[in-house]
This record gives C-alpha cells, sequence and structure tokens, in this order.
C-alpha cells in the first residue's frame, strides 16, 4: 500500500467514525427531546393504582422488621391522593386507610406525604411515572425506611373503564 493509499484510508476511517459519532449523539438526544416534549403535571396522575409494597422498617427498634402491603391509592389529577389497603409488619396484619397530597415535576418525578390510620403515621415518597402514566416507582423516604413500591393503574389510559 502507497502512501496516497494509507492517508485515503485512514481519511475514510475518520469519516466512518464522524458519522457513527454524529448518529450515537443523535439517537442519544432524540429520546430525550420526546421525554422533554410529553412533560408531566398533577394531572397525570388520575385514577386508582393498585400498588404492592415491599421492604423493611429499620428504626425505630419496637417496630423494625420486614414489611409488606398492598393497596389501592387514587389520585385525583389535582395533588390529592386516596387510598386503602392491608400491611404486614413482622407478620401482623393492619387494614388501613390513607390520605394526603402528591406533587408531580415537569421531568414526571414526584413526591407525597400520607397519613396513615389507624396507625397515626405519617409516609413521604418519591416517585417517578413510568409506561406513559400507568406505573410508579415509588421508595419511601422516612428514616428507618427501606421500602419500594410499584404502582400500577388498574384501568389504563384508553381502557373503557376509566
Amino acid at each position: 500500500m502507497n502512501a496516497k493509499e494509507k492517508i485515503m484510508t485512514r481519511s475514510t476511517i475518520a469519516e466512518v467514525f464522524t458519522i457513527a459519532a454524529v448518529t450515537a449523539l443523535a439517537l442519544a438526544v432524540a429520546p430525550i427531546a420526546k421525554a422533554e416534549g410529553k412533560g408531566c403535571s398533577n394531572a397525570t396522575l388520575k385514577g386508582t393504582f393498585a400498588d404492592k409494597d415491599t421492604g423493611f422498617i429499620t428504626a425505630p427498634p419496637a417496630m423494625a422488621g420486614p414489611f409488606a402491603g398492598v393497596n389501592t391509592e387514587t389520585f385525583d389529577g389535582n395533588s390529592t391522593v386516596t387510598g386503602t389497603g392491608i400491611g404486614s409488619l413482622n407478620g401482623n396484619i393492619v387494614p388501613v386507610t390513607q390520605e394526603g397530597t402528591y406533587t408531580v415535576n415537569p421531568d414526571c418525578t414526584g413526591t407525597y406525604t400520607i397519613q396513615i390510620s389507624p396507625l397515626g403515621l405519617t409516609a413521604h415518597g418519591f416517585f417517578v411515572i413510568d409506561d406513559g402514566g400507568n406505573e410508579l416507582q415509588i421508595v419511601i423516604t422516612d428514616p428507618g425506611t427501606v421500602i419500594t413500591c410499584i404502582a400500577r393503574r388498574q384501568f389504563p389510559v384508553g381502557d373503557s373503564e376509566q
């Protein structure tokens, strides 16, 4: 291979890498632009979700142990959430009701605060809206808890039951 062919080969390789880099960048930016165009608000959460909770309570020591629960949570689209369900802490079963408020950010993350009766507890959570508003990925943010939750819309958007 002569010097001219080596230069052309290097030039072709550089062009291929440049095209690959530009393509990768375009593919990476497109989903971000699409997500930013959609955006979320409190109205994104409107309807009833089935919620499954699992984890541990580590403090206070009197409550420490494994936790599981299932609930329905109804979001009104304006910032109020209500729910009913059942929890199991160390195998002790407790039916509960919940009332609280939530806030959704434009990036489809959010927070909520709920009062849990008859336990007299207040819980705080951080969530990410997923699957076009049909699912929430949740982590409880109170000290002494390691609890994650997945909430799925009972009747997905567009379903005749909605």
